[in-house]
C-alpha cells in the first residue's frame, strides 16, 4: 500500500509503527454552524481510507476532533444571547446527523477541545521548561518558532521567507520576542469561556488542541495525520512544532492532505452565493450522491462541485444501484440454485475487478480508478446474468459488488419505500409538534423522512413534498 505523504512529498510504502495496527487522526470541523460541503471532502475521504484498511484487514483507531471553543463559536453565541457550549453541542448534534447520512462511520473517538484543557496546560508547561515557549505579562503564551530546528519542514516553507511576507503566521502581540511566535495560550476577555492556567484565566490557541488530543489517545508517535490541505500552514506545521519538542519523537510517520473544493470552478465563499451547507445539499440530492461524487476525482486533486457534475454522479450511482438491484432479485427468484461449471468460469473471471479495484485503492486510494473498476464489473454483470443465470452465481456477484462498495461506503440496500399514506402521518405529526412548540419532534420528523429521500417544502398553502 502507498501513501503520498506531503513530508517527503513523493509515495512511500506504507509501513505501520505496530504491525497490523493504525494510529489515524483527522482534524475535524469547528462547530459554530451547519457543516459545509468543503468540511464533507474530508470527512468521505479519511472515511473511505479507513474503510480500506479494514477491509485489508487493519487495526484503525481512527481519532477525528470537534473544535468547540473559538472565536467563531463564541461570536455566534454573542449574537443568539447563548453560551459557546450550547452552540457547539447543537452543531456537534447536527454535524454527526449529516455525517451519518453520507455513511461516514463514527470516529473510535470524537475528543471535544474543552474536555483535554488540562492535557493542553501540561504540554504548555512543558515547552516553557523545554525553552520551547514563554509567558508574557498579560498571561499570554507563545512559542518560540525559531528554536525549533525543523519548522517548516512539512508546507516546506523557509523562516526568512516567512517573515518577508507570510502574514498568516505573524500573530499581532506587543510582547512578543519574534513576529513569527505564535500563541499557545491567551488570556481571557469579557464575555468568553476560560479556564484557570498557572499563567491566568484564559484559553488554549488552536494548534495546541490537536497536538494533545492526538496525543491523549493515540500516543506520541502516530502513524497517520491526515486533513484538508488549507491546514498544511501554519496548523499542521504548528503541531509539529509543538508535539515533537514536547515528547522528543516524530509526530507522524505520514502527513495525507485532500485537495481543494471548488464550486463551478471558482472558490466557495458566502460572498460569492456559492456557499453550500451539507444539509442544503441534502435537500435535493440523496447524500450518498455527494459521497460518490466526492469519490469520483483522486483525493489529492482539486474538486469542482457544479449541478451537472453532480447529476452525473447520480446517473452513475444509479447504474450501480440497478446491476445491484438486479443481481439480488435474480438470487432471491431464480429456481435453478446451484452454479453450472461455465458460471464458476464466469466467477473467476470476475475476481480481475476485484484486483483492479484493490491496485488502484493500493495506488494511494484513487477512488477514481476504484470506481471505474466498479462500473467494469457492473457492465460485466450486466452481459453475463440473465433470466437463465443461476441464484449461486447472482448472489455470489451481488456479493463482491456490496464488498466493493462498502469500501467506498456507497450502500447497495435500498430502504423500503416509504408509503404515502405515513408521509402524510408523519407530516400531520409534525404540524401538531410545532402548534405545541416541541421543535426538537417537528425537526426529528423532517430528518426521518429527509432520510427516506422525502423532502418538505413549508409553504402558504401548507407543507408540500416530493420524493428525491
Amino acid at each position: 500500500m502507498k501513501i503520498y505523504n506531503t513530508l517527503s512529498r513523493k509515495k512511500e510504502d506504507f509501513v505501520p509503527i505496530e504491525e497490523g495496527k493504525v494510529r489515524m487522526y483527522v482534524c475535524g470541523p469547528t462547530v459554530y454552524n451547519y457543516i459545509h460541503i468543503g468540511n464533507a471532502r474530508p470527512m468521505i475521504v479519511f472515511d473511505t481510507v479507513r474503510r480500506y484498511m479494514l477491509y485489508k484487514g487493519l487495526d484503525v483507531n481512527y481519532v477525528s476532533n470537534f473544535t468547540d471553543v473559538d472565536d467563531k463559536i463564541i461570536k455566534k453565541a454573542q449574537e443568539e444571547g447563548v453560551s459557546a457550549e450550547e452552540i457547539s453541542r447543537r452543531y456537534i448534534a447536527e454535524c454527526k446527523k449529516d455525517m451519518e447520512a453520507m455513511n461516514i462511520m463514527p470516529a473510535t473517538t470524537n475528543p471535544l477541545a474543552t474536555q483535554e484543557i488540562p492535557g493542553m496546560i501540561d504540554m504548555i508547561r512543558t515547552l516553557i521548561d523545554k525553552g520551547y515557549a514563554y509567558a508574557t505579562e498579560d498571561g499570554t503564551v507563545y512559542y518560540r518558532t525559531r528554536k525549533f530546528g525543523d519548522y517548516g519542514k512539512l508546507s516546506h516553507k523557509n523562516l526568512d521567507d516567512l517573515e518577508a511576507g507570510h502574514r498568516s503566521i505573524n500573530v499581532t502581540g506587543e510582547d512578543k520576542e519574534d513576529p513569527l511566535d505564535f500563541v499557545l495560550w491567551k488570556p481571557k476577555k469579557e464575555g468568553e469561556p476560560y479556564w484557570d492556567s498557572p499563567w491566568g484565566q484564559g484559553r488554549p490557541g488552536w494548534h495546541i488542541e490537536c497536538s494533545v488530543m492526538s496525543k491523549h489517545y493515540l500516543g506520541d508517535e502516530i502513524d497517520i495525520h491526515a486533513g484538508g490541505e488549507d491546514l498544511i500552514f501554519p496548523h499542521h506545521e504548528n503541531e509539529i512544532a509543538q508535539s515533537e519538542a514536547a515528547n522528543g519523537v516524530p509526530f507522524s510517520k505520514y502527513w495525507m492532505h485532500n485537495g481543494f473544493l471548488n464550486i463551478d470552478n471558482r472558490k466557495m465563499s458566502k460572498s460569492l452565493g456559492n456557499f453550500f451547507t451539507v444539509r442544503e445539499i441534502g435537500e435535493q440530492y440523496d447524500l450518498q450522491v455527494l459521497r460518490f461524487f466526492m469519490l469520483s476525482a483522486h483525493y489529492r486533486s482539486p474538486l469542482n462541485f457544479s449541478a451537472e457534475l453532480m447529476e452525473a454522479a447520480k446517473s452513475g450511482l444509479e447504474r450501480i444501484h440497478n446491476a445491484a438491484d438486479n443481481l439480488l432479485f435474480l438470487a432471491q427468484h431464480t429456481a435453478d440454485a446451484q452454479m453450472s461449471d461455465e458460471e464458476r468460469k464466469v466467477l473467476e473471471e470476475a475476481t480481475e475487478f476485484t484486483k483492479k479495484f484493490d491496485a488502484a485503492m493500493e495506488d494511494d486510494f484513487n477512488t477514481a480508478d476504484a470506481i471505474a473498476a466498479v462500473f467494469e464489473l457492473v457492465k460485466y454483470c450486466n452481459m453475463h446474468v440473465g433470466e437463465g443465470s443461476s441464484a449461486e452465481l447472482a448472489r455470489a456477484l451481488y456479493d463482491q459488488m456490496k464488498t466493493l462498495c462498502d469500501v467506498l461506503g456507497i450502500i447497495l440496500e435500498k430502504e423500503p419505500e416509504i408509503l404515502d399514506e405515513e408521509i402524510e402521518r408523519l407530516i400531520e405529526e409534525r404540524q401538531q409538534a410545532r402548534k405545541e412548540k416541541n421543535f426538537a419532534r417537528a425537526d426529528e420528523i423532517r430528518d426521518q423522512l429527509a432520510a427516506k429521500g422525502i423532502l418538505l417544502e413549508d409553504t402558504r398553502e401548507g407543507v408540500k413534498w416530493k420524493r428525491a
